[in-house]
Order: structure tokens, then C-alpha cells, then sequence
């Protein structure tokens, strides 16, 4: 009769437990703006990021505004048109469950949460220069890239105006290409034949104006063929559920980056992230977060 009882109540446990899980449909990431949310009869309420909202919630969005939603299974759903959305038809468009998506939008909102932002604002979000220089690329040392041929490299140059002159030469200092670009910032192929047999690169950006207006050194390390095939299952499986070029995929692809120690790729998807929606703050405080994890800024 005891392990009945004790069967029913493990059924028990494991009902409520399924139900708690269930008792959300989407979690808000981002929120730009004047939007509202309301439960069922009652009156229209400010939404707030970190809230949740329930299937039969209903969501209200102002003009230019945004709102970042996270999916119970962890799939990210955007909204920039003004106007009301049911939630449970936002769910119902949602499709399957991809608890691999879970995993990192999961620590993406524990790292949005009011602690973190309380933390956040101990730090002094300086970025670490080591030695003093004119211009600081911003990379921690000796980084790998995966994206080799859509390598983005960006640097904080205040009070360096551009055009600068971006150098890449090989381990022994023999020059492979010189670039040149008016913003503090470049894609380089390193999949181009001038780079081809070379593991690393050694990159340094100065003024065009002032050639003594200079960055430090900085190696770039590329994925030998076995390396890359190491990492591209796992990047695949995230990747093919957010295929939409939107800010909040760029988010998850991040932290995708940043948990396979990518860097370069991290600060890549989080400047698109910005570039996409350059009015939500909470994106700009991922970024600055991850600069500080990463020892790019202190």
C-alpha cells in the first residue's frame, strides 16, 4: 500500500512539476517602448523585460517599438509592427519544441535578470587597453575565428578619427594585405587565397592621417579543418532554428559563440544584434557584459 501511495505521489509531483513548466508561453527578453500587456478581463498593464506572459495574455504595441520574446522551448519570436498580438497565436507560429534553443536563451535571460543588471552597474565597462595605445582593437588575446571568410574585426579609437589602415601580416612579419576603411571597423576573408597555408595572422589598424596612431598587435588564430568540423555540428543544430535575420537571433547566436570560445564571432553577432535594433538598450547591456566576461573591457 506504501508504494501506491508513494506511486500516486511521484505522479503527483511530476504533474505539477510539467504543469509549472507549462504555465508560461513566452518570457520578454527586450522591450522598447510604450507596449502593454493584458490577462484576459483586466485593464491594460506596461509590460516589463524578464516578465512572462501566459496563452491567453495579449500583447499591445505602440509605434515604434520592439519587443523580444522567448518561447517556453526556447525559440525567440520578434515583434516591430505596432498593433495587438494574441499570444496564443504568437505560440501557435512558434512550431516544435528545441530544447537545444532553451539552453542559451535560458542564460541569456538569467544574465538580462534585475541581479546581473545590478552587477553590471559595479563594473566600469572600461575597455582593457594593457599597454597605452591610440586605438584598441577590441579582441582578447590570441582569438580563433569560425566565420573565417566573414571575419569582423572592431576597435575603439575615441579620439583617432578615421580612415584607418588595417595590416595583416603572417607569423613572421611579412605583410599579406593592406586594407583601408573610414570606419572603426572591417570584414576580412580569411578563407582568400593571399591567406591560404597560413594558421594565424597578425593584425595592427593605425591612422591614415597619423601612422604613429596605432593599435598593439593582435593574433588571429584560424580553425585547422579537423578543429571546424568539431564545432559545426553543435553550431548547425542552434542555427538552423533561427535562420531570420533578426536582432534577438543574433543574441543567441552570441552566446552560441561565446560558449564555443569564438570570440570574434560573439563580438560579430552582437555588433548585427545592435546594428538591427539599435533603439533596444538591453542589447546594447548583452554586449557590454559579454566584453567584460570575455576581459575586453573592465
Amino acid at each position: 500500500m506504501k508504494t501506491v501511495k508513494l506511486s500516486f505521489f511521484s505522479i503527483f509531483l511530476l504533474s505539477a512539476t510539467l504543469a509549472g513548466a507549462q504555465s508560461y508561453a513566452f518570457k520578454v527578453l527586450a522591450n522598447k517602448g510604450t507596449n502593454q500587456v493584458k490577462s484576459g478581463a483586466e485593464a491594460w498593464q506596461p509590460i516589463r523585460t524578464g516578465a512572462t506572459l501566459k496563452s491567453d495574455d495579449e500583447l499591445k504595441l505602440s509605434d515604434n517599438s520592439y519587443i523580444g520574446l522567448v518561447h517556453a522551448n526556447g525559440k525567440p519570436v520578434e515583434l516591430k509592427q505596432p498593433g495587438s498580438y494574441k499570444v496564443a497565436d504568437l505560440a501557435a507560429k512558434v512550431g516544435g519544441s528545441s530544447t537545444v534553443l532553451g539552453k542559451y536563451t535560458d542564460f541569456i535571460m538569467s544574465n538580462n535578470s534585475a541581479e546581473a543588471k545590478k552587477n553590471r552597474l559595479s563594473a566600469t565597462g572600461a575597455v582593457h587597453r594593457g599597454e597605452a595605445t591610440a586605438i584598441t582593437i577590441k579582441l582578447p588575446e590570441n582569438p580563433t575565428v569560425y566565420n573565417s571568410a566573414k571575419t569582423v574585426i572592431t576597435w575603439e579609437a575615441n579620439k583617432v578619427e578615421g580612415p584607418y589602415i588595417v595590416v595583416i601580416n603572417d607569423m613572421f612579419g611579412e605583410q599579406l594585405a593592406k586594407l583601408e576603411t573610414n570606419e572603426p571597423a572591417i570584414q576580412i576573408d580569411l578563407d582568400d587565397a593571399k591567406f591560404a597555408g597560413q594558421n594565424a595572422v597578425v593584425l595592427e589598424v593605425y591612422s591614415k592621417a597619423d601612422p604613429t596612431k596605432k593599435s598593439a598587435e593582435k593574433m588571429i588564430k584560424k580553425l585547422t579543418p579537423a578543429e571546424r568540423a568539431a564545432l559545426k555540428t553543435s553550431i548547425d543544430e542552434v542555427a538552423k532554428d533561427i535562420t531570420e535575420e533578426t536582432a534577438i537571433n543574433k543574441i543567441i547566436l552570441a552566446q552560441l559563440y561565446e560558449e564555443k570560445k569564438l570570440p570574434i564571432d560573439a563580438i560579430a553577432a552582437y555588433e548585427a544584434a545592435i546594428k538591427l535594433a539599435p533603439e533596444v538598450q538591453e542589447y546594447k547591456d548583452m554586449y557590454e557584459d559579454y566584453l567584460i566576461r570575455a576581459g575586453i573591457k573592465r
